[in-house]
């Protein structure tokens, strides 16, 4: 159960996943006492919208940040959730979605970007983590994903806040990291439990 009113964390996947992938990061963060809404991309799991995030265009997923927002305003609407103490964890495309969702939204407190990318399907991230400003952002990335790690590196020196970089250790990509590494999930919800609770 969450305490009431609580922080919360809007999850986004990765590409051709679904948002059960977070299941059980979102039962450790409720039993921290913070709310979680894991949604579909658009043409993922139940959600009706289209691409299939697969051959859809990159104007089509950009279109994505929208279904965040969306997310952003079913917090809003909650009376047991802090309005101004939200963030937002991504997985690869996600993180990207992620960054680009909070770069101009000042309730979005903290980020957590699993396997980012400079670059992923016309999504850029770069140039919106500097406009994200100081506000808190842990990147995560396998050593054995070297375009996720090379990207995440540069990102965490980017911009003028608390950049933290986290390296993986095991062969793996967005979500799956956190099935892969037994720390992973506790360390994520420790770093939400700093710089949304306290």
């Amino acid at each position: 159960p969450v305490r009431r009113p609580a922080p919360a964390v809007i999850l986004l996947h990765m590409l051709t996943r679904n948002r059960g992938d977070w299941n059980a990061f979102a039962t450790r963060l409720a039993a921290a006492g913070i709310g979680a809404v894991a949604i579909d991309l658009r043409g993922h799991g139940s959600s009706s919208g289209t691409p299939d995030g697969v051959t859809g265009t990159a104007e089509d997923l950009s279109r994505s940040v929208r279904d965040v927002a969306a997310a952003r305003e079913f917090l809003r609407s909650r009376p047991d959730l802090f309005t101004d103490r939200v963030g937002i964890a991504g997985a690869s495309v996600g993180a990207n979605l992620a960054v680009l969702a909070a770069q101009n939204d000042q309730t979005i407190r903290s980020l957590v970007l699993l396997s980012p990318g400079l670059e992923y399907r016309g999504l850029r991230t770069e140039q919106p983590l500097v406009k994200y400003g100081p506000r808190p952002a842990l990147l995560v990335a396998s050593q054995e994903d070297p375009y996720a790690l090379r990207s995440a590196r540069r990102l965490a020196a980017s911009g003028s806040g608390t950049r933290e970089l986290r390296v993986v250790f095991e062969e793996c990509h967005g979500t799956v990291m956190l099935e892969r590494d037994r720390g992973l999930i506790e360390a994520l919800v420790d770093w939400f439990r700093r710089t949304l609770v306290s």
